[in-house]
């Protein structure tokens, strides 16, 4: 099929992708999805908390009642940043980690 018989959605020619391209478009569209539903995840943190303070303050303002799902859902908050930020392991730690389940599990 020559470039005048090709539909014009399809875009300019390109390669086809090897594996191993593929293999790491999967993981960066992975990255992106988990880095947008982390922003999300603070975002309703961040409102619900402050909608909790405003009830708090408008009722009063005694004990400081929004304290604990602060801190209760900030825990679940700061483990969905862990999951997220922290590096992947490299080839170092799989190959010691491989060779640690083979030694346990032959």
């Amino acid at each position: 099929m020559t470039d005048q018989h090709r539909p014009s959605d399809q875009g300019p020619w390109q390669p086809p992708e090897s594996l191993e391209d593929r293999d790491l478009r999967q993981r960066a569209i992975k990255r992106l999805k988990d880095k947008r539903d982390l922003k999300a995840h603070i975002l309703a943190y961040v409102m619900v908390n402050l909608l909790l303070v405003g009830i708090w303050a408008a009722t009063g303002a005694g004990f400081f009642w929004p304290v604990f799902p602060l801190l209760g859902w900030g825990i679940g908050l700061a483990f969905h940043i862990w999951d997220v930020v922290s590096p992947e392991p490299g080839q170092r730690e799989i190959e010691a980690e491989m060779n640690r389940l083979r030694t346990r599990h032959p």
